[in-house]
């Protein structure tokens, strides 16, 4: 089970956003990220639950930052409530979209567990609902993936393979890389991994 901390920084300034303490594994079922979020001064800001079956499709998924909380999973395309701070107020959303994203790193390696690239596949394009921070408002984003390189490093435990993905958000051209290992992103914007006390699960 990973289990670690990132470090989140804004991507066109790099100014500390926070830490996002997490812990993940894979199932028999699937597989579940769990982390608490603290911002800079180390309150706690908010937390992600996010569990995916075996095919890569969120059928669980828990959001807080700022007292908002969205709820959802893929239902008809994918289906959420967002609940207001007071918890007096909840809006339902369904778009017919593949599964959703965000800022934490866990949306990253979800995306990846669904499309299921392999290094001399063309790019995939895939819909995705966004929650934007601080108040988890959604957004719907289409993007394109490409597993662009490969490689396997020795390690003192066990071979480590690192993929690099180029990710392209199709309504800007803006393109950037992703680096994953497992379940763990080594690195991505706005993402560096700081700690990790076991090594990335492997999946099959």
């Amino acid at each position: 089970m990973p289990r670690g901390h990132y470090s989140l920084h804004d991507t066109h300034d790099h100014t500390p956003l926070g830490e996002e303490h997490f812990h993940c594994a894979p199932g028999p079922s699937g597989w579940r990220y769990v982390s608490q979020r603290v911002n800079p001064t180390g309150d706690h800001s908010g937390s992600v639950d996010l569990a995916l079956d075996e095919l890569g499709r969120p059928i669980r998924l828990e959001l807080n930052a700022a007292s908002w909380q969205v709820r959802g999973a893929a239902i008809d395309g994918v289906t959420w409530v967002r609940t207001d701070p007071t918890g007096t107020h909840a809006t339902e959303g369904n778009v017919p979209a593949h599964a959703f994203t965000g800022t934490s790193p866990a949306f990253l390696i979800a995306t990846a567990r669904l499309l299921r690239l392999t290094p001399d596949a063309t790019a995939t394009r895939v819909r995705l609902v966004a929650f934007t921070d601080p108040v988890l408002a959604p957004r719907t984003v289409d993007q394109s993936w490409a597993l662009v390189n490969r490689q396997t490093h020795t390690t003192d435990n066990a071979p480590l393979t690192v993929d690099e993905y180029q990710v392209t958000a199709l309504d800007t051209g803006e393109q950037h890389s992703v680096h994953l290992s497992g379940d763990v992103v080594l690195s991505a914007p706005g993402i560096e991994l700081e700690n990790l006390e076991t090594p990335p699960s492997v999946f099959d």
